[in-house]
C-alpha cells in the first residue's frame, strides 16, 4: 500500500476524533468561533516544537521557497478558518455524521469548480457521481419536522453551512498542495512540516485578534477549557499533519477519495460515544454521498 493512501486514511480517523472533541465543545463551553481557534490555538505549539525538532534532529536548514508559497499558504489557511467555523456551526443543527458528511461534498464541489474555473472535463461516470451526490444532499438537507413550501425544506441553514464548509475545504486543500510543491527540498516531511507551521501560525494570530475584538472573553473561555481542547490541538496537528504530506506525495483529489473512509469513522462515533440514531432518510443520504464522493475520487 503506497504511502499517501495510509497517510489519508491517518487522517481521515485523526479528523474524526478531534471533530468529535470540537462538537462536545462547541454544544456546550465554547462559541464556534472559539471552538474554531482552540483547533488552533491549541495545535501551534505541536507543530512549532516537531518542526524545529525535525529540523535540529536532521541537521537541516530551513528551505527555501517562492513568493508563490505565502500566497497559497495563506489563501488556504483562511479558508480552513472559515471551513472548520462551518462545520462547528453545523453541528449545533444536525447530527454528527450528518455534518461530516456534508463536509465531505468537497469532492464533488472540486470537480465542479474545476470544470468552471479550469475547463477539466469530467466523464460521463463522473457527472453521474455529481448527480448521484446532489440527491444525497437534497435528501440530507431536507428537514421533516419543517413545514411549508418544499424550497424551505430544502434550503436551510444546515444545508448551507454543510456545502459551504465543502467548498472552503476543497480550497484550503489546492492551497496547501500549492504551498508544499513551493518549497525548495525533496523531503516530503519537512514540505509539510514548514507549511504546517506556517499556516497553522498565521490561523492563531488572526483567530486571536478576531476573537478579541469580536468575541470577548472566548479566549478566556478557550484557556479555561485546556484540558479537553489540548487534545483537539494535538488530534488536529496530527491529522493536518497527515493530510499536508499526502498533499505533497499525490494529488489532492485522489487523497480526498481515499478520505472518504471519514464517513464510516463518524458514523460509528455518531452511535457510540454521541448516543444518536440515524434515522433510514439520513443513512440514505449519507450513503448516496459516499458512493459519489467515492466515484468522483476515483474517475477524476
Amino acid at each position: 500500500m503506497e504511502a499517501w493512501i495510509i497517510l489519508a486514511i491517518a487522517a481521515a480517523a485523526f479528523q474524526t476524533l478531534r471533530f468529535m472533541l470540537q462538537k462536545t465543545l462547541a454544544t456546550g463551553t465554547l462559541s464556534a468561533g472559539g471552538a474554531t481557534f482552540a483547533r488552533f490555538f491549541y495545535s501551534m505549539p505541536f507543530v512549532i516544537s516537531l518542526a524545529a525538532g525535525y529540523l535540529v534532529l536532521t541537521d537541516t536548514a530551513l528551505p527555501g521557497y517562492s513568493a508563490r508559497f505565502w500566497m497559497f499558504a495563506l489563501c488556504g489557511g483562511l479558508a480552513q478558518v472559515f471551513a472548520t467555523w462551518c462545520v462547528v456551526a453545523l453541528f449545533a443543527q444536525r447530527n454528527f455524521a450528518v455534518g461530516i458528511t456534508f463536509k465531505k461534498t468537497e469532492v464533488v464541489q472540486t470537480a465542479i469548480v474545476g470544470l468552471v474555473v479550469l475547463g477539466d472535463r469530467i466523464s460521463m461516470v463522473g457527472l453521474a457521481a455529481i448527480i448521484l451526490g446532489l440527491v444525497g444532499v437534497l435528501i440530507l438537507s431536507d428537514t421533516p419536522e419543517m413545514t411549508g413550501r418544499w424550497h424551505r425544506r430544502i434550503v436551510n441553514r444546515a444545508a448551507g453551512l454543510g456545502l459551504l464548509s465543502g467548498a472552503l475545504f476543497a480550497v484550503s486543500a489546492v492551497g496547501y498542495r500549492g504551498a508544499t510543491l513551493e518549497i525548495a527540498s525533496d523531503d516530503a516531511l519537512l514540505r509539510a512540516l514548514v507549511t504546517l507551521a506556517v499556516v497553522t501560525t498565521s490561523q492563531t494570530v488572526g483567530m486571536a485578534a478576531w476573537l478579541a475584538w469580536r468575541e470577548r472573553g472566548q479566549i478566556t473561555s478557550v484557556i479555561a477549557a485546556r484540558r479537553t481542547a489540548i487534545w483537539m490541538g494535538l488530534t488536529g496537528m496530527c491529522g493536518s499533519l497527515c493530510w499536508f504530506t499526502a498533499f505533497t506525495l499525490q494529488n489532492a483529489a485522489y487523497v480526498f477519495a481515499v478520505g472518504q473512509v471519514e464517513v464510516i469513522f463518524s458514523l460509528v462515533a455518531s452511535v457510540l460515544f454521541f448516543g444518536e440514531k440515524i434515522t433510514a432518510r439520513e443513512g440514505t443520504g449519507i450513503a448516496l454521498i459516499t458512493l459519489s464522493v467515492m466515484a468522483v475520487g476515483v474517475f477524476l
